[in-house]
């Protein structure tokens, strides 16, 4: 994370280790239902992936992005928080870490910071609280927990859940160490599927957080995670979905036939795509929560180059994967948008949404 960044246009097949900041890898276990679990991590381990990697200008990292071009056929970018039998470790990564690693400064800064005292309030309010017990689901690298944990009073233990063993290797061995005010934190590492998660899942739980997670789910598994938080009575805190609308500076006639056409790739196979905050609006109010939403726009210019570069090449590729009549006109597109941004000339805000739900509390009170 904090070596020097090297270019590379490929994935490892599985991240390699090396030293940095001392930490160790988190080691693994099997449940007798064949789910895997990453035991809490600490200080003096390795971390997957070693340095940070950079892609060069051509390069393109496979699975970066908003494409998720590693799917299968017929796959989803779904993530999933418990599977019923034993998985397979050759599964190609969903993600990126690579590009996981590339967003994680714009995500920081984009992230609503107006939701956190209202969040605040209800951590501080939970009855017997001795520590925060915070699901982390769909954490890829672990971003929200290195984000958010030293934003918080108060011992912390994080329960991070992806479907990928790799991000999550990555995730638990980079994890956050301190809270705001130096109380401990912990960190364990989960595999599931989403669509089996319920408050008996979160009992004791303080709080569900995820990022970029609610536009890769349908209505149902939202609902699903709507109905789990609320019946546990726990709060959420789930940032960074794309709202469905990007800026771009200076314009070009084509930006709009691009932004609908990613949009309508973001809805494929009944993903909510853009109308995912909405939804989980909807849902969380008809369950009792108090919801609140804030703007968490990308703002990506000369000093983002490097992201820039891999998003619009994900995002353009998204919209002609959806309408492939737009190829050739594309193609003409992204080449005159990557001369502009490497002439420093393009700005572009991508918007996102960030949503609280603070749900009527349940009786009794989470304890790390």
């Amino acid at each position: 994370m904090n070596g020097t960044a090297r270019v590379s246009g490929t994935i490892p097949a599985q991240p390699g280790p090396s030293s940095a900041d001392g930490a160790r890898a988190a080691a693994r276990s099997t449940d007798a239902d064949g789910t895997e679990d990453a035991v809490i991590a600490d200080e003096d381990a390795a971390i997957p992936g070693g340095d940070s990697v950079v892609p060069g200008e051509g390069a393109v990292i496979p699975g970066a992005g908003p494409t998720g071009p590693t799917l299968r056929p017929g796959e989803r970018a779904t993530v999933r928080l418990r599977e019923d039998g034993p998985q397979d470790e050759s599964e190609p990564p969903r993600y990126a870490p690579e590009w996981l690693q590339l967003r994680e400064p714009v995500d920081a800064a984009a992230r609503a910071h107006d939701l956190l005292d209202p969040l605040r309030v209800r951590l501080a309010d939970l009855p017997g609280r001795s520590g925060l017990i915070v699901h982390d689901v769909g954490c890829g690298t672990g971003s929200m927990g290195r984000w958010l944990a030293p934003r918080l009073d108060g011992a912390q233990h994080w329960i991070l859940h992806d479907r990928d063993p790799y991000l999550l290797h990555f995730a638990a061995a980079t994890g956050p160490r301190s809270a705001a005010d130096g109380s401990r934190v912990t960190v364990e590492a989960r595999r599931g599927d989403v669509a089996r998660l319920t408050p008996d899942a979160l009992a004791g739980a303080s709080l569900v957080t995820a990022s970029a997670l609610l536009d890769v789910l349908d209505r149902e598994e939202v609902e699903t995670l709507a109905a789990a938080c609320t019946g546990a009575g726990c709060p959420a805190l789930l940032t960074l979905s794309v709202a469905g609308r990007v800026e771009l500076t200076p314009s070009d006639p084509l930006d709009q036939e691009i932004i609908e056409a990613f949009n309508a790739h973001q809805r494929r196979g009944g993903l909510l795509g853009p109308d995912a905050v909405t939804a989980a609006a909807e849902a969380f109010s008809e369950r009792g929560a108090t919801v609140r939403i804030q703007p968490s726009p990308w703002r990506l210019g000369p000093g983002e180059a490097a992201l820039t570069v891999q998003w619009l090449r994900g995002w353009v590729g998204a919209a002609v994967e959806q309408r492939p009549e737009l190829k050739a006109r594309a193609e003409r597109y992204l080449r005159e948008r990557l001369a502009a941004r490497e002439a420093g000339e393009l700005h572009v805000v991508v918007h996102h949404s960030d949503l609280l739900a603070l749900p009527r509390p349940s009786a009794g009170g989470a304890r790390a």
